[in-house]
């Protein structure tokens, strides 16, 4: 049987590991080509929270996707850097021949941070990650649909936090609901290209962005040098189902279901893979 994207090309920033590159390899496990875009370096300011990926997690990425059938070109870019996102596009778009899925993954995490707290740094650093950057590397995308004239779907990463607020997080918070905002607009100015906009929130996934010993600390104050194990009845408070947290495979799954002609006609949805987070 044809993959449920074959032949297609797939964008995916944020692919060196976590979300990204779970991504990436499903979708090239159905049949899609994949352009594989991380910054690949711990961004600046962020070492207190934990440690960005390495274009070695990156390259094992790549190794990843052809070991599950399919092509990959990788490229290291800046998603806060408009001219670095858009090269690595063009890159890979010459390299494959044309682009039909986009899924803005990349993004940051700065928390326990009230917010008469927090820097002015910390705010423009998330904000220009999360919402800046997806608005770059969809701005980098929608020529190349555009020229084709094929139709194509763009993906954009949000959170339970674009739809609730998550006391210590307010710059995470503002950027994912902004994500949403980039989306409706998108949604709406694409749609008669036949190209579809959607975002998906996925509640808890245990990558390092929430999967570090700070956050254990945050988490369980009470517990001196707390771990994964200490913090997982505490993450699962927060799930009407009684999960700790969704998998990658999970968002893969729904990330694949809105690349693909399955979801046809489905645009400005904002997808929940929350465990019942937000309805709680």
């Amino acid at each position: 049987m044809a993959g449920r994207v074959a032949g297609k090309v797939a964008l995916v920033t944020g692919a060196a590991r976590g979300q990204g590159r779970d991504q990436a390899v499903r979708l090239a496990q159905e049949g899609a080509a994949i352009i594989a875009v991380d910054i690949a370096r711990t961004i600046s300011g962020m070492e207190e929270f934990y440690q960005g990926a390495t274009e070695d997690e990156l390259a094992e990425t790549v190794r990843l996707v052809e070991a599950a059938g399919g092509k990959a070109f990788a490229a290291r870019a800046d998603v806060r850097n408009f001219e670095e996102i858009s090269r690595a596009v063009d890159e890979g778009v010459e390299r494959f021949g044309r682009l039909d899925i986009v899924s803005a993954t990349a993004g940051i995490l700065v928390w326990d941070q009230p917010a008469h707290e927090l820097s002015e740094e910390q705010w423009d650093r998330v904000m220009d990650t999360n919402a800046k950057g997806e608005w770059h590397t969809a701005k980098a995308a929608i020529p190349h649909l555009l020229r084709q004239g094929s139709g194509g779907s763009i993906i954009l990463m949000s959170s339970t936090a674009g739809h609730k607020g998550v006391a210590g997080a307010v710059a995470y918070v503002a950027s994912k609901h902004a994500v949403v905002g980039i989306m409706r607009s998108l949604a709406l100015e694409l749609a008669p290209h036949f190209i579809r906009v959607n975002t998906v929130h996925p509640t808890g996934v245990p990558t390092p962005m929430i999967h570090n010993d700070r956050m254990y600390r945050s988490m369980r104050p009470d517990i001196e040098n707390a771990t994964l194990e200490d913090s997982k009845e505490l993450e699962a408070e927060g799930n009407a189902i009684p999960v700790p947290w969704v998998e990658l495979e999970d968002i893969s799954n729904a990330v694949l279901f809105l690349a693909s002609d399955e979801s046809r006609y489905i645009t400005g949805t904002e997808l929940k893979v929350d465990a019942g987070f937000t309805i709680k």
